[in-house]
């Protein structure tokens, strides 16, 4: 490609300053827009597993996540009363190396590896997207316009850029049948070093708490035929979980509260993206804004950074970006598909449908039997031949 690149990646959380670091060592001059006013904070853990942790260590971002690491030991599941009925150890789906960090202190780091180096502006997002030749031109929503080589589109589920340049959300989405909220709450909810999870047929509701952090996320689950009508304005979306969760039982009235009044309450469909080509000329998309597998997969965060330091590989070796989306689309679905397959295991064992699914599921739990069907299907798509590394031939 031509010397010094302009690129725009819309999105600063995982994806978007992943590629802007490799992106930025290959000579591409970076601005990474993110419309909210800062850099968000929030959310429950997220695995590095693999490559991705191989990726981590050779952008020297390793020894700081590792200090980061939640101390989560395992999933115990409660009955009413908040008795334990079932449970297993998170070891269940681990390899050695793999890390999980909270999803607020894996994007800090990742910004504090590119403040120097890349160009961030919060508080601002892409209205329009015009490609003209050899340039793309680009409508801010604050007001202002600029000419660049290259947009990517790492701006997540909802993603504008795909949106605007690629495919519409009505193609590209797909939902899974299950909503899902999260917020941060007190430590006073859940055990010390474990997800605690208590189930009602087509529900659940449970607390992360690591032990090694000040605050407890609490999340929620339900199965639902709802699709695209989830509701996008907070008060509707609380009123929402609240009348799902209305005869819950264990800790959930006391739970709702103080997820309800945080203000990184977040809730949406469990929606995985799906699509035929994850660009349009010289505009592209990584992370979820491409390929979200949902929070059920386990491996949004890896599959990320993994895809971004595929995607920046590819056009820091090709002469146009069409040859280099290329590249990357095909070294990178595979992986994607099989993650992808795998949100089905996690929907299955954390919401089972009905009374008689809940009682199967903690009796396999008990029996040691769901623990490695679960990892199997987790670690699908581990390559073979020795430990993961980086994918790809870019080194910092």
């Amino acid at each position: 490609m031509s010397t010094s690149p302009r690129v725009l990646i819309s999105g600063a959380s995982i994806a978007g300053p992943t590629l802007a670091y490799w992106l930025a060592r290959q000579g591409f001059r970076l601005t990474v827009v993110e419309q909210a006013p800062a850099l968000r904070t929030g959310g429950n853990g997220v695995d590095l597993r693999g490559a991705a942790v191989g990726i981590a260590e050779a952008m020297g971002v390793l020894p700081a996540l590792r200090d980061l690491a939640t101390d989560i030991r395992a999933l115990t599941f409660v009955d009413a009363e908040g008795r334990q009925v079932a449970g297993m150890p998170t070891s269940t789906f681990d390899r050695i190396g793999d890390i999980e960090v909270m999803r607020g202190d894996l994007a800090r780091v990742l910004y504090d590896a590119t403040t120097n180096d890349v160009d961030y502006r919060f508080g601002d997002s892409v209205d329009t997207i015009t490609q003209d030749g050899e340039v793309v031109q680009v409508g801010f929503a604050g007001g202002t316009s600029a000419e660049f080589d290259l947009v990517i589109g790492a701006d997540g589920l909802h993603s504008r850029v795909r949106n605007l340049a690629v495919l519409s959300e009505a193609e590209a989405a797909h939902p899974l049948g299950i909503g899902f909220a999260t917020a941060t709450v007190d430590v006073a909810f859940g055990a010390r070093g474990e997800v605690t999870l208590h189930n009602t047929p087509g529900r659940v509701a449970g607390v992360y708490r690591s032990a090694k952090h000040r605050d407890a996320q609490a999340f929620f689950a339900f199965r639902t035929e709802r699709e695209f009508g989830f509701p996008r304005d907070r008060e509707s979306q609380i009123e929402l979980l609240r009348e799902e969760f209305a005869a819950g039982a264990w800790e959930i009235p006391a739970l709702l509260d103080a997820a309800t009044a945080d203000p990184t309450f977040y809730l949406d469909a469990m929606t995985q993206i799906r699509m035929p080509n994850w660009s349009r000329g010289r505009v592209g998309l990584v992370g979820d804004a491409a390929y979200c597998p949902t929070a059920f997969s386990g491996s949004g965060a890896a599959l990320a950074i993994e895809g971004a330091h595929i995607l920046a590989t590819a056009l820091a070796e090709s002469e146009h970006p069409t040859v280099a989306f290329a590249r990357y689309e095909r070294r990178l679905r595979p992986t994607v598909r099989a993650r992808q397959r795998s949100a089905g295991v996690g929907g299955t064992m954390l919401v089972p449908a009905t009374t008689a699914r809940i009682r199967l599921r903690n009796q396999l739990t008990r029996l040691m039997v769901l623990p490695p069907l679960a990892a199997r299907a987790f670690r699908a798509d581990r390559p073979r031949g020795g430990p993961d590394r980086p994918p790809t031939r870019l080194r910092a």
